[in-house]
């Protein structure tokens, strides 16, 4: 692993649920930033002592995450970071690319003004952070965006099922290429504006696509063709953006 993390506290009032719940939340972190790569194994007495607490919290935390897809246990080889196959790593993708769609239809129907606001503030934290070349805080940013986009649909069921999925893919997806980076957040403004301006159709089709175009790429890196035509979504296919006929892989954090 990189540079040590800082332990955690036991909460004021030894109160265990809070203490589990961080525990679960800061695996989930190290895992989704890739600070454990998919198959590695997740040892609990090193978790322990690296976080700072006994064994029983980092044992919890590891049902959680297994429950949540994000970590795999097995009688051989105990817990470890989970691994997709080509063909389970494509339909995760499409499936998101689908409700994502359908997630940035209902937000533009919504017009949730202060959640809008709260998206206009990270997408300038984001920008930011790409042109400053900070790319080790787009990990959290992204997943904000992405967060107050699901608010803003104002669906609390499609909003968890997308946070499943977003945490899967997050382990798909290049995190410290310039170029991907730069791709991302121009996405993430063009879905917004959709939003804003009331375009429905537009904002599916962009917000569809974006899953696409990250996905192609992961998909490639393995010497996969992505079928646009078949594999999109119906409103992706439509969309003003066309996808290139070929594509060059680009470095993949997977």
């Amino acid at each position: 692993m990189a540079a040590p993390r800082p332990k955690i506290k036991n909460p004021p009032d030894g109160g265990q649920s809070s203490l589990h719940r961080r525990v679960v939340d800061e695996l989930r972190q190290l895992i989704l930033a890739r600070r454990f790569k998919p198959g590695e194994r997740l040892v609990e007495e090193r978790l322990a002592e690296e976080l700072g607490v006994s064994r029983n919290p980092v044992r919890e935390a590891i049902r959680v995450l297994a429950a949540e897809g994000l970590v795999e246990v097995s009688a051989n080889r105990g817990a470890s970071v989970t691994t997709m196959s080509a063909q389970e790593a494509r339909e995760t993708i499409e499936l998101r690319a689908l409700l994502e769609g359908h997630n940035a239809r209902l937000a533009t129907r919504r017009q949730d003004k202060e959640v809008i606001k709260r998206i206009e503030a990270v997408l300038t934290k984001g920008s930011l952070a790409v042109a400053n070349g900070r790319f080790e805080q787009l990990g959290d940013l992204n997943q904000k965006f992405h967060a107050e986009l699901a608010a803003a649909s104002q669906n609390t069921v499609l909003g968890d099922v997308l946070k499943r999925l977003r945490d899967r893919t997050a382990m798909l997806f290049s995190t410290d290429d310039p170029d991907y980076q730069e791709r991302t957040w121009n996405e993430h403004a063009a879905i917004l504006r959709a939003i804003i301006d009331g375009d429905e159709r537009r904002a599916a089709s962009l917000a569809a696509e974006h899953v696409m175009h990250a996905g192609s790429d992961y998909l490639l890196a393995l010497d996969l063709q992505m079928p646009w035509d078949a594999a999109a979504p119906e409103h992706a296919r439509r969309t003003e953006i066309a996808p290139p006929r070929t594509r060059t892989p680009r470095k993949s954090a997977a």
